[in-house]
């Protein structure tokens, strides 16, 4: 016997139409089994579907499942302002106002409104070295010259990621990964400035092919794990704005603020589909 459920599905780190990373969203999500969790995100065939439930953590205002194609992360950027925003719209009022509490894998991360966008406090990120033979595997499966690279590192705030800090936007932007062989290795993800005036300060693409997706649109995950490596030491401001999603013809810009208290990912939600799923 099939439940209606309310349904979403938002654009995510955009303002414009279609130009983002989709969502599916699935309100009360409490009664379906993991399999058939499993199913719809398989289905809907987007990088991420999220579940949400009544929250277990007295401090939160829901609890959300975050399932890929190919499996379920403790945490990812997109899958939490999209969630937010849809929960939001469906009439959620949240414990503290202006703040609403998501409680996942990882924890309790806040989603604060700023103007118009929303914004995830991002998670801590741990920074580890990567082993010199994994990297050039990844560097020959990505095409690059060892000139190209200026730095790299696993970061984890949930999702492990391998970062791969490269000389330019355009370096990165020219990428033609072997997507085969990068399924063997890893996820990986790169960035590069652009010069003065271009469309954003820097050029990120996440390459993704372990969770049924080559490349992701635009990653808040990576976006955050990135900007605390970066910041550390300078190599990027305070303040910063990510484009994602160019070489697959999106228009992704993920806005990043440390405020001396906080990592801030922010990012507009464009609202596409609301309707009853039935599941």
């Amino acid at each position: 016997m099939t439940t209606p459920r309310r349904f979403h599905q938002v654009d995510v780190f955009t303002a414009e139409p279609l130009r983002g990373n989709p969502l599916a969203v699935v309100h009360d999500a409490q009664g379906l089994s993991e399999a058939q969790m499993a199913a719809f995100a398989r289905w809907t065939n987007l990088s991420e579907t999220t579940f949400l439930f009544p929250p277990t953590h007295p401090e939160a205002d829901y609890r959300v499942r975050i399932l890929t194609p190919g499996g379920e992360m403790p945490f990812a950027g997109h899958p939490t302002l999209g969630s937010a925003h849809a929960w939001l719209a469906a009439g959620g009022q949240p414990k503290e106002p202006g703040v609403v509490v998501q409680e996942c894998g990882v924890g309790l991360v806040q989603v604060r409104r700023e103007g118009a966008r929303l914004a995830f406090a991002a998670p801590p990120t741990k920074v580890e070295a990567v082993d010199a033979g994994l990297l050039g595997q990844v560097c020959a499966a990505l095409g690059l010259a060892p000139a190209q690279l200026k730095a790299s590192a696993w970061l984890t705030n949930g999702p492990r990621q391998l970062a791969l800090e490269l000389d330019s936007a355009d370096t990165v932007l020219g990428l033609r990964p072997d997507h085969g062989a990068l399924k063997l290795l890893c996820d990986v993800g790169v960035v590069g400035r652009h010069a003065p005036g271009g469309p954003a300060d820097v050029e990120v693409r996440f390459f993704v092919p372990n969770h049924g997706i080559a490349e992701d649109p635009v990653t808040g995950s990576f976006n955050a794990n990135l900007a605390r490596w970066l910041m550390a030491d300078g190599r990027l401001p305070r303040r910063y704005t990510a484009a994602q999603g160019t070489c697959l013809g999106r228009a992704g810009r993920v806005h990043l603020h440390d405020d001396g208290r906080a990592l801030w990912v922010g990012g507009d939600v464009v609202p596409l589909v609301e309707g009853t799923l039935r599941l």
